[in-house]
């Protein structure tokens, strides 16, 4: 083998230019054999159950031998677990360690090579997943479009001005866009952005509307979990924004206040799903005023005013009104973030959150997190086909130069 290993590597040499994968691959396979070698000839089982039979066999040397073996083979992460087993004597309960923790390094090999395929197992699946539509549209020619709606309608989107914060004697004046925020100005359009655009507009896609794109039809259920999640995110952002208006900084300059009434918002949040939205409002807008009530008592600091307490209150049970301003300019911002996530990456657009969302930046980068998860396995598996439905949509002085592998 050290032969034919020198011989060959001498032929990879000479060659132009020098190719090492063979003498690498080689290397590989004469190291594994030979640990298997000294593996096969340190447990040699007939030596070893002629010795048990006569019982000369050596059970520390034995026992030393396999913990050598397995701190050599081991990952870092079962060192600590191999260094227990030495200083265990008694024979029964070192082998039963032995075993456990052999299983460990079975699973731990188990899960290094599935990692190691998962690149090779995911540009098969996307790949798979691309040819069985292309195969189905090539007998459905319209299977297309509603997808085509989707990309023309996020275009559209993109051309229009956004609206104003509505005027309404229900709405907060604790939060207002910005003259930046409302003008907005338009970009230019470009693949990228367009298909960001039609990824948000699916987190506010009304379910009574049937012309949901073909291409994401397998991701419709997570995406409603994610318009769930986002909707709540939301009502949470805007109840701790108007609270923290009413209750100052020092409340909310505490951690731990503001863990324990997003812990209060979140649990009775869930009973929107069963009650009537205005009554669960109330019972949301009830407990949190007694919460920052009693926590102003706690801290010796005054409490509010019988006004200012219904103020907080009716201002809270206003929330979710889709006219109510404070709701309305938050989902703006937090579908900003989302934006954001898509174009930049979820951690650079934690770096410069829009006001009113660093109360919720865990939960937001949870929401991105698998927002940009589930997108960009879309953008792989369809980027093809987004392509050249964005090319008839973009006039050619703003399309910008994008290769399908940008998506």
């Amino acid at each position: 083998m050290h032969n034919a290993f020198w011989d060959h590597l001498e032929e990879q040499l000479l060659a132009t230019p020098p190719d090492f994968s063979c003498a690498l691959e080689l290397l590989k396979e004469i190291k594994e054999n030979r640990l298997r070698s000294e593996i096969e000839e340190g447990l040699d089982m007939n030596l070893l159950k002629q010795e048990a039979e006569h019982g000369a066999l050596n059970v520390p040397r034995l026992s030393k031998y396999i913990l050598n073996m397995m701190t050599l083979l081991c990952a870092p992460i079962r060192d600590e677990a191999v260094q227990k087993l030495e200083n265990i004597t008694d024979p029964v309960r070192l082998l039963r360690g032995i075993f456990q923790v052999l299983g460990l390094m079975k699973m731990d090999m188990v899960n290094y090579t599935i990692q190691s395929l998962q690149p090779q197992l995911q540009e098969h699946s996307i790949q798979c997943e691309r040819a069985t539509f292309q195969e189905l549209l090539n007998k459905q020619p319209s299977l297309l479009d509603h997808t085509t709606k989707w990309l023309t309608r996020a275009a559209a989107d993109l051309s229009t001005p956004p609206p104003s914060c509505p005027d309404s004697p229900d709405s907060s004046s604790v939060v207002c866009p910005s003259p930046s925020e409302a003008a907005n100005s338009l970009e230019p359009l470009n693949p990228k952005i367009v298909l960001s655009q039609g990824f948000l507009n699916l987190l506010l896609w009304d379910p009574k509307d049937e012309e949901f794109p073909e291409t994401l039809l397998m991701d419709r259920a997570q995406l409603q979990e994610l318009e769930a999640q986002l909707r709540q995110l939301t009502i949470l952002a805007s109840v701790l924004l108007v609270a923290s208006s009413f209750s100052g900084s020092v409340l909310f300059g505490s951690p731990q206040f503001v863990d324990k009434l997003k812990r209060i918002t979140k649990a009775l949040m869930e009973e929107l799903k069963s009650r009537p939205e205005e009554e669960a409002m109330l019972t949301v807008s009830e407990q949190v005023s007694r919460e920052i009530h009693q926590s102003l008592q706690n801290m010796g600091l005054a409490a509010l005013s019988s006004d200012n307490t219904a103020s907080l209150i009716g201002e809270l049970q206003n929330i979710t009104k889709k006219e109510n301003c404070v709701h309305s300019v938050i989902g703006q911002r937090i579908h900003l973030f989302l934006k954001c996530c898509l174009v930049l990456g979820v951690q650079r657009s934690l770096l410069d959150l829009p006001g009113g969302l660093t109360l919720i930046e865990a939960e937001l980068a949870e929401l991105g997190q698998k927002f940009v998860t589930l997108t960009h396995h879309n953008q792989q598996v369809f980027g093809p086909f987004y392509m050249e439905i964005l090319k008839t949509l973009i006039p050619p002085a703003q399309a910008l130069e994008t290769e399908v592998g940008s998506l």
